[in-house]
């Protein structure tokens, strides 16, 4: 079974930070597109940043632009998630999903989910509230 475990979140006033990380379970990175995703209630899961599995690309929800960076560790097989200046709309539960770089690109991973190679772990809830 491929999943991630998620950890790092909580509860953060507006304008401030949080770094979530998300630990591979069951294979490597290596070969893998790799996407932060976030669950508010009641709605779906969307995208919110993916990275190639080079590393040369990256595809950003267009309200996480400036403030959310993605980066991963493949020696430590792990996935970051840098959050700065957050913002109360970002609150949700955060997961991480990987898909096989050979058949999806990062914006159909991100966008539409294609080719997501691992299940939905137990998530990282984020909070931003005053």
């Amino acid at each position: 079974q491929l999943q991630f475990v998620e950890s790092g979140g909580g509860l953060v006033q507006p304008g401030g930070s949080l770094r979530l990380s998300c630990a591979a379970s069951g294979f490597t990175l290596d070969g893998y597109n790799i996407g932060w995703f976030r669950q508010a209630p009641g709605k779906e899961h969307e995208g919110v940043l993916c990275i190639s599995d080079t590393d040369d690309m990256t595809y950003y929800r267009d309200s996480v632009k400036g403030r959310f960076t993605i980066s991963r560790d493949n020696a430590k097989n792990t996935v970051y998630l840098q959050m700065n200046s957050l913002k109360p709309e970002d609150t949700a539960v955060y997961y991480c999903a990987a898909a096989s770089a050979s058949l999806a690109t990062i914006q159909a991973m991100c966008v539409m989910k294609i080719g997501l190679a691992t299940d939905w772990g137990q998530g990282t809830q984020v909070t931003v509230s005053s």
